[in-house]
């Protein structure tokens, strides 16, 4: 793993122990050892099944056999990378993704709905665009990103939930304002989080996929069609959006300015311009 992403995973998981140390602080020193005992878990869980979790959560079944496999298998000799292990998703939205700690460890995912609506190039030059992830070594931080801000989320929710039902009555002002801002500022934290991953990694893996198919205007055309087709069909949650090719969510939150993707025509633009390689 490249100094960069190491830095940045190092970041996040401090981020995630700053965060329950001090939630655990509410409670005292037990509360402080118990957020302690609970962030270690969490952040060796991270390393170890965060790519697990992420494939159970989009009910992702393994396969061994068809077109979407031998893409895979075809395109991992040619970006000399080792087999990673393919999925399919039962979801009719056009997707796709890759996870996994590192490329011995990973995993290409692709949905139902993006196999029916590309040609074979197209779809080719989207599988050669996750295994540019691979490749580029951003799975692991993608996908411990995806699993911190999805924690960080739940946080926020059962913190506000402690306050609906009192669970700050004996708490003093200055304690109830630290629980005010838990609420309103983790969800928050969940955003800047996902942005941690520099959109320009999106950049970096259509030009790094191009280079394996020497063809950049198929994944051009697949990312228009993408575009146009899975707003229509909403997947998944905000904490998992930057694993994606596109934004599942796209639609969804106002807040443009935290998209965890660059726009796409940005990046049909740059893979115009590039000449077949």
């Amino acid at each position: 793993m490249s100094a960069k992403n190491q830095f940045k995973t190092l970041i996040l998981l401090s981020l995630l122990t700053a965060l329950l140390l001090w939630i655990g602080s509410f409670w005292g020193q037990s509360g402080l050892l118990f957020a302690l005992i609970f962030s270690i878990i969490m952040n060796i869980g991270s390393y170890w099944f965060s790519d697990k979790i992420v494939l159970k959560m989009y009910k992702a079944k393994e396969i061994h056999s068809g077109d979407m496999f031998n893409m895979v298998e075809e395109l991992s000799i040619v970006a000399n990378l080792p087999m990673p292990k393919v999925y399919l998703v039962p979801s009719a939205q056009p997707n796709a993704f890759a996870t996994g700690r590192n490329p011995k460890h990973s995993a290409v995912a692709c949905t139902q709905g993006i196999i029916d609506v590309l040609s074979k190039e197209e779809l080719k030059g989207v599988i050669a665009h996750e295994l540019a992830h691979i490749k580029n070594r951003d799975t692991l931080i993608t996908t411990i990103a995806a699993t911190i801000a999805g924690v960080i989320s739940y946080i926020a929710t059962m913190a506000q939930w402690a306050a609906i039902f009192g669970g700050g009555r004996d708490r003093n002002n200055e304690d109830l304002l630290r629980l005010l801002f838990l609420i309103i500022l983790t969800p928050l934290i969940a955003s800047i989080l996902q942005l941690s991953i520099s959109r320009t990694r999106e950049f970096f893996a259509d030009k790094t996929g191009a280079s394996f198919t020497k063809d950049p205007h198929s994944l051009a055309s697949a990312l228009e069609k993408l575009e146009h087709n899975h707003t229509k069909i909403k997947m998944g949650n905000e904490s998992t959006a930057s694993l994606f090719i596109v934004n599942p969510l796209k639609g969804k939150s106002m807040m443009k300015w935290f998209s965890t993707h660059p726009p796409t025509s940005e990046r049909v633009k740059k893979l115009r311009s590039m000449k077949h390689i």
